[in-house]
């Protein structure tokens, strides 16, 4: 059963053909029997067993939701009621969350079993899924590798066949760049599409949650329950939501795709941008038209985004003082000594640097000059993809410049690590929808193909991901001892 898709799976058990206690025990103990990968911080055992016997008698009934009774987990980065959601920091190792993040809530709401908490890098700041308290993820395509982050325990996971689907959360690449790596399907949707109340926030203005999946399909189901308006967030946007399955089989007659000369430069693997464009001549024999676009101020990205997200994240993380929230020193002197020292063990190196680089970005004399200007470079890039896609239905690129890399690799070299993010950093500032879909491999490395649209256009992007893989295959193909 583990290898079926959401789709396939919903199906099956609305048949009768197996229960919910059955599926979710085959992957309870595909978990337990894949441990080395390190993907699960936690695993709700006693929790999934239990939703899924209530799941079995609401089937039973006949009136059930579409995926009732199905299996996925979640980014540890989403507060689950009753259980540990650490953001995979010591600074949240104790952390046992008194409520439902909204999305967690809505996914209850449908009947879904929650088989537990994924890996992540600490509080969503890392490209590889090496800076997590817990330890790193190991990708299942080879396992000395990186499955990409900071949603790399959800990658994994559902690469691996743990879990048919699971949650993620993208602040500047991180659904969309480890779906890449471990070749399954990622969909950042568009800024205040899905709600971040109850998500920790590492950036406000740049974080949105989303789905991790086999296919554009099971992303579509997934999105349908995780959309919507939600009144206890502020930055939720209020909008009808559609039927994302509805449009998935549409034609791409005549689509028009944008091709933009800034992704295809140098930084890219010459591998890389072979695959990519094969991948493209997929969507030329299916009717579309390639044009090329210009965006010129993508080459700004990466520095405004490493002033915007530090900034923002120091704001977010000045809780974790071990007096409001998080990791408590031992016998402090003082409450400095107590800031100080308990900040100075909870926190890992990386969280460390991206706090200090916002606290400088956001002090006296600093401000204008830094964040107010990154600010305003956001507005260029935001631009340069209106402009875009006024004259495309879709841009397409690159997700990242190289296959998956070495566990180890870029770890010490923080500006090389970050220019793993080249092609994924602008979409988050321009708040834009954008997914990674499997595209070809590299040296049995996966490669991702990504797909961006306008605003709230997440329907025409999950049809434009549905069709290729109609026409290919590279979404069904298992690492190996993970079948």
């Amino acid at each position: 059963m583990h290898t079926k898709t959401i789709a396939q799976l919903a199906k099956g058990l609305q048949a009768g053909d197996y229960s919910s206690v059955e599926l979710t025990q085959s992957y309870l103990e595909r978990i337990k029997q894949h441990q080395n990968l390190n993907s699960f911080i936690s695993i709700t055992e006693e929790q999934a067993l239990t939703t899924a016997k209530q799941a079995d008698q609401a089937l039973a009934q006949g009136n059930a939701p579409l995926l009732t009774g199905v299996s996925i987990a979640h980014k540890d980065i989403f507060c689950t009621q009753g259980v540990k959601t650490s953001c995979g920091s010591k600074m949240l190792d104790n952390f046992i969350a008194p409520y439902n993040a909204t999305v967690v809530e809505k996914f209850n709401a449908a009947g879904v079993v929650t088989l537990g908490k994924l890996n992540m890098d600490e509080f969503a700041m890392g490209s590889s899924n090496e800076t997590s308290f817990y330890g790193s993820v190991l990708n299942p395509w080879a396992t000395d590798t990186v499955p990409g982050g900071s949603s790399g325990g959800s990658a994994a996971a559902v690469a691996a066949h743990l879990a048919p689907g699971a949650t993620g959360t993208d602040t500047g690449g991180s659904i969309r760049q480890p779906a890449a790596l471990c070749g399954i399907t990622g969909l950042k949707p568009t800024y205040g599409r899905v709600s971040r109340y109850g998500m920790i926030a590492y950036a406000s203005s740049l974080d949105q949650g989303g789905p991790m999946t086999q296919t554009a399909e099971d992303a579509a189901l997934m999105l349908q329950i995780m959309a919507g308006f939600d009144p206890k967030d502020s930055t939720s946007v209020e909008r009808e939501v559609p039927d994302y399955s509805s449009d998935l089989n549409n034609s791409l007659a005549g689509l028009k795709i944008g091709l933009p000369k800034e992704f295809f430069d140098a930084a890219l693997n010459s591998e890389m941008a072979a695959t990519i464009e094969a991948a493209i001549n997929e969507y030329k024999k299916m009717g579309a038209e390639i044009i090329e676009v210009s965006m010129p101020n993508l080459k700004l990205a990466i520095p405004a985004y490493y002033v915007i997200a530090p900034a923002e994240c120091s704001a977010n993380l000045s809780r974790m003082d071990g007096v409001h929230f998080g990791h408590r020193c031992t016998n402090p002197a003082d409450l400095n000594d107590l800031y100080i020292r308990s900040r100075g063990e909870g926190f890992g190196t990386e969280v460390k640097r991206r706090i200090l680089v916002g606290t400088y970005a956001l002090s006296e004399g600093y401000y204008d000059a830094y964040y107010i200007k990154a600010q305003k470079i956001r507005r260029l890039i935001s631009d340069d993809f209106n402009k875009a896609l006024t004259e495309v239905d879709v841009i397409m690129g690159p997700v990242t410049p190289t296959p998956a890399f070495g566990l180890g690799e870029k770890i010490s070299d923080p500006i090389e690590m970050y220019l793993a993010d080249i092609y994924t950093i602008a979409i988050n500032l321009a708040g834009l929808p954008a997914m990674s879909i499997p595209a070809g491999f590299i040296d049995n490395k996966p490669v991702g193909l990504q797909i961006i649209g306008n605003y709230f256009a997440e329907a025409k992007l999950l049809n434009v991901a549905h069709q290729y893989q109609q026409v290919t295959d590279w979404h069904q193909q298992t690492p190996k001892g993970f079948e």
